[in-house]
């Protein structure tokens, strides 16, 4: 797994044309930017679909989720897929009140959201915005 220059760095992993960013335990301004700008870079490479692991989020407070929403805006600028996986049930209704589950998926594991993603490139539908 490789991680991000800078202290405390996200861990990041790519898996064929996807991107597995893992978010830390607490999604705060500090460390939602931080992925922020790793998304931003996954795009800029070329990357049209990207999976945030929140298996060890355990709080988001709404600076964080404002910047998830900046993601979902930044995905479907990009064109890109965005999913969300190994989302707590706290975090999920959270998610789920605020609206956030209408423009992104929800897996419930890493493996489900691989193969979304592999399905989707299979169908042809790779470069479709988030679902």
């Amino acid at each position: 797994m490789a991680e991000t220059p800078g202290d405390n760095a996200i861990q990041t992993r790519a898996v064929g044309d996807a991107a597995i960013i893992y978010a830390s335990d607490y999604l705060n301004k500090l460390t939602g930017e931080k992925i922020e700008r790793e998304c931003r870079r996954q795009f800029d490479s070329g990357r049209r679909a990207l999976i945030i692991n929140f298996r060890d989020t355990e709080l988001v407070n709404s600076i964080g989720v404002s910047i998830l929403v900046g993601l979902i805006d930044a995905a479907e600028q990009n064109t890109a897929r965005l999913i969300f996986s190994d989302v707590n049930s706290h975090t999920a209704t959270l998610f789920e009140m605020l609206g956030l589950t209408r423009h992104v998926s929800v897996a419930a594991n890493e493996d489900e959201a691989l193969s979304w993603i592999s399905a989707d490139e299979s169908s042809g539908s790779a470069s479709e915005a988030c679902a």
